[in-house]
C-alpha cells in the first residue's frame, strides 16, 4: 500500500512567491523550499542522533553552496524534531536573508501542521 504522502504550501511576500513542498515517507522527510518556481537547490541532509546519544544531528550539505549553512541548520532542527531523516532543498536567486529564513520556517510549520492533522491536497 503506498504510503508516501505529498503536502505543498505557499506565501506571496513583497511581490515575490515563496513555495514548499514536503515528501513524508516512514523513516524520512524530504523538504524542497524555493523562491519563484519550485526548482531544486542547495541540498543538506540530516540524521537525528541515536536514543541516549549527546550532541546534534549528524549532517553535511550535499549539493550546492548557496544557503548551505542555513539549509544545514534548517535540517538538523527539523531531524531533532521529527526524530527522522531529513533531505532538505532550498533554493533562491541570492543568498537568502534573514526575512526569506523566517518565510521558510513558517512554510515548514504549515506543512508540519497538514500532515499532523491529515489534510492532503
Amino acid at each position: 500500500m503506498l504510503k508516501t504522502k505529498i503536502f505543498r504550501e505557499m506565501i506571496k511576500e513583497e511581490g515575490k512567491t515563496y513555495l514548499a513542498t514536503m515528501i513524508k515517507v516512514k523513516n524520512a522527510y524530504i523538504f524542497l523550499l524555493s523562491e519563484e518556481e519550485e526548482r531544486f537547490g542547495t541540498l543538506a541532509v540530516s540524521v537525528p542522533q541515536r536514543p541516549g546519544m549527546a550532541g546534534p544531528p549528524l549532517s553535511s550539505v550535499l549539493l550546492g553552496e548557496r544557503n548551505s549553512l542555513l539549509s544545514r541548520m534548517l535540517a538538523e532542527s527539523l531531524a531533532r524534531r521529527l526524530g527522522k531523516i531529513i533531505l532538505l532543498s532550498i533554493f533562491t536567486r541570492q543568498e537568502a536573508s534573514r526575512e526569506v529564513s523566517h518565510i521558510f520556517l513558517s512554510l515548514i510549520d504549515k506543512l508540519l501542521k497538514k500532515a499532523e492533522t491529515g489534510d492532503e491536497p
